[in-house]
């Protein structure tokens, strides 16, 4: 797996019965519901903008400052049934606003009743690197109640580097395939140089194709972004409905902009103080619970592949990833690896709904000693469709945003084994993967962001909302950032998966539209 963690890929499918008939079938209506935070239901594919500078967006002199960005006006055009969409320019560096501009793409929903109208809700679906503009669909669809669709514009963007905004470009589907999905197993220092020539010679490939804007795809750049996007819209104060990594771009924004904030929910939180280290170990117990949770459930039902105790089938499961690296499981015209094995059970436990297909892939590989659904589960968490074509470039803008935000770890094999068994202890399936991995050590831009807690003085309330089964942001990180905000109240989704506004119930709907409408939150919090 790429390194650091990718906090990303919820699933929201309806739970089904068991499957029949041809799997591509089966999980294209996995894929079709893959909705909520961090996931991108397909769409049509995007092709990425060159990233160095506006193209047919709006044209702002960068000599005029931050006045000049901040004084555009934004053009809605009609970009299919019912939404609208808009290009803005931004700074390609905000600490220095005459080096240039680049493009932000909006879509936005309007809302349903003028006289209702509260003003703009920001959304971002997670990531890093996933897009707003992909998700606006179905965010409006299936996510956000009609109260809100009434009285806001339901707005997505793109953020830096992502999508159709000026965007990260790592050269052509092959070269970003090789660097994504092969296996490359760590067993020697040599093998651990190697691994960093490799990132070195990708980064290069990146560096080339997006220019400067590689630099300067950081957290905290996107969040003075939104602060454009608040601008230019015509709102005072920003509300804003994040997801996963979109709860500490939110956080980051709150942190910048106290007197700025408006209504912010953010689901499925990410504690900023965090350590890339503390990162890893969490999501890898946090996915650990996860597999856990779902061979319970496998073996109280009739159709059960993995034989045996709960511990049992998770080894059975480890062991199969682990065949897979050594010889692959054929599927179809391709094969799946140990990374692609490892992709396609992740993708699955992000949401329990999702577990039905787990069961069918698993049964395959384990019975059938094939592999095609655990290959269309990884192209699901890849964005990737069975013939190799990426529809997004989430995955390296992910890589590329992330080296920016945490500062950079670099240990030889030795303490990379130390590292591993730490983590697998918390995580005896995953930790191999989790921790043997190198960082960002010859990525072509230092790091800028600093771990430390975000406070927010004087910021109105905000909520944030922890689910106790969610393997990607584990409930710990929403506790810690709600204690963190010093006007944050923590709503508690009791159940598994990751975030939980749009699949948690009327409990959580109820809180979160209240909220949004009226500003008001439970004293105290709440749980459901």
């Amino acid at each position: 797996m790429p390194s650091p963690a990718r906090p990303v890929r919820p699933a929201r499918p309806v739970r089904p019965a068991r499957p029949s008939g041809p799997s591509r079938v089966a999980v294209a209506l996995l894929a079709a519901s893959l909705l909520l935070a961090g996931c991108v239901g397909p769409k049509e594919q995007t092709t990425p903008s060159a990233g160095t500078g506006p193209t047919d967006g709006p044209t702002v002199d960068p000599d005029g400052g931050l006045d000049a960005f901040y004084g555009q006006t934004v053009t809605w055009s009609e970009c299919g049934e019912g939404f609208e969409c808009a290009t803005i320019a931004a700074p390609l560096d905000w600490d220095d606003p005459s080096a240039g501009a680049i493009d932000l793409a909006l879509e936005r929903a309007p809302a349903r009743d003028a006289e209702a109208r509260l003003g703009s809700l920001l959304v971002n679906p997670g990531g890093p690197g996933a897009s707003g503009i992909e998700f606006l669909s179905s965010a409006v669809s299936y996510v956000i109640g009609d109260p809100v669709l009434d009285a806001y514009d339901v707005v997505g963007f793109d953020p830096r580097g992502v999508g159709q905004s000026s965007a990260v470009e790592c050269g052509p589907d092959e070269v970003v395939d090789e660097f994504l999905t092969t296996d490359f197993p760590l067993a020697s220092q040599a093998d651990v140089e190697a691994a960093r020539e490799r990132l070195a010679d990708f980064a290069a490939v990146c560096l080339e194709e997006t220019g400067p804007l590689l630099g300067e795809v950081d957290t905290i750049s996107a969040a003075r972004d939104m602060d454009l996007i608040r601008a230019v819209l015509g709102d005072e104060q920003l509300s804003y409905l994040g997801f996963s990594y979109g709860t500490f771009l939110g956080a980051t924004y709150a942190g910048l902009y106290p007197e700025n904030v408006g209504r912010l929910v953010l689901d499925g939180a990410l504690d900023p103080s965090m350590s890339n280290d503390d990162l890893v170990i969490g999501q890898a117990e946090g996915f650990e619970n996860a597999l856990r949770a779902y061979v319970e459930d496998c073996q109280r039902g009739a159709d059960c592949p993995l034989e045996g105790t709960v511990e049992a089938g998770m080894a059975q499961v480890a062991d199969l990833v682990a065949r897979a690296e050594v010889d692959p499981i054929p599927a179809g015209d391709a094969e799946v690896n140990g990374t692609l094995a490892s992709y396609g059970i992740v993708v699955t436990l992000y949401d329990d709904g999702s577990w039905p297909y787990l069961t069918w892939a698993l049964d395959e590989a384990l019975t059938q000693g094939t592999a095609v659904t655990l290959h269309d589960l990884a192209n699901i968490y890849l964005d990737r469709t069975s013939d190799g074509r990426y529809t997004s470039n989430s995955m390296i803008a992910f890589q590329a945003i992330n080296c920016l935000d945490y500062p950079m770890v670099e240990r030889d094999y030795e303490d990379l084994v130390t590292f591993t068994k730490e983590v697998e202890t918390v995580a005896p399936t995953f930790g191999q993967r989790f921790g043997m991995a190198i960082g960002c050590e010859t990525w072509p831009f230092p790091p800028t962001g600093v771990r430390q807690e975000i406070h927010a003085p004087g910021a109105a309330p905000i909520l944030v909302i922890g689910t106790t089964g969610d393997p990607a942001t584990p409930y710990e990180w929403s506790v810690r950032l709600a204690e963190q905000l010093e006007s944050a109240e923590l709503l508690t989704y009791h159940g598994e998966g990751h975030t939980a506004y749009g699949r948690g119930g009327d409990c959580v709907r109820d809180v979160v539209e209240t909220y949004l409408l009226t500003g008001e939150l439970p004293d105290g919090g709440a749980s459901c």
